[in-house]
């Protein structure tokens, strides 16, 4: 696996590689932050770590300019700890946020989290197709269909909507969701779910399917019946 790390401050770079290759995990960076997407499309990596603060432009514009090309998974790294920032990368299509200062266990934990949810269930999912609301759900390219108009999907907003699809007409609690995203929950903040509904649901929205996620307070989320 290999690793996109844009961080701008030396020492935090070389900490994180150092103890990624001890996981078998290869780190690289850009050699100039104006040409960040240079790297990105030479290097082609499994995943992402991007800082907010960042010399020329901020991360928030790299997490654009990755999203218009790719859906490799997305992890922000920053100090800054404002909920908007969050919220901010969330939408931006940021796969999950770590403040600084941060333990490295903690970091890694979510970074194997995310690369074996991103490609193992890649791997298990290939030409798997199914319909759902008029919809065809191909989770293989991670694109919803319908009606001539199509949308591409995170690995988060696609996992999500499978396991919500695949338990159509039933609440699925918050916590369950959680635990079959992050694999292990004491390491998720329980705004990142909430985003990364809505954000699914403006996905689906963009093709003409409104009202097909419900939320049930206090309870968790439906994906609606037939």
């Amino acid at each position: 696996m290999k690793v996109l790390l844009i961080e701008d401050d030396m020492s935090i770079f070389s900490l994180i590689a150092e103890r990624f290759r001890q996981w078998n995990i290869d780190v690289v960076g850009p050699d100039n932050f104006h040409q960040v997407m240079a790297t990105f499309v030479e290097e082609k990596p499994q995943l992402v770590l991007i800082d907010i603060q960042l010399p020329a432009f901020d991360g928030f514009h790299w997490c654009r300019e990755i999203r218009t090309n790719s859906n490799v998974p997305i992890l922000f790294l920053s100090s800054r700890d404002h909920p908007m920032d969050m919220v901010m990368a969330m939408q931006m299509g940021a796969d999950d946020f770590v403040q600084k200062p941060f333990h490295m266990e903690v970091l890694i934990a979510k970074v194997q989290a995310l690369l074996r949810r991103t490609y193992d269930y890649q791997e298990t999912s290939q030409s798997e197709s199914e319909h759902w609301c008029g919809t065809e759900i191909n989770y293989d390219r991670a694109l919803v269909q319908f009606q001539n108009k199509q949308v591409e999907l995170t690995k988060n907003e696609l996992f999500i909507l499978k396991v919500l699809v695949k338990a159509k007409g039933q609440i699925v609690s918050r916590d369950d969701l959680m635990r079959k995203l992050w694999d292990d929950e004491r390491f998720v903040n329980d705004n990142t779910l909430t985003v990364n509904v809505n954000r699914l649901r403006q996905r689906l929205e963009e093709i003409g399917l409104f009202d097909v996620i419900v939320t049930k307070k206090g309870l968790g989320y439906m994906a609606v019946s037939e």
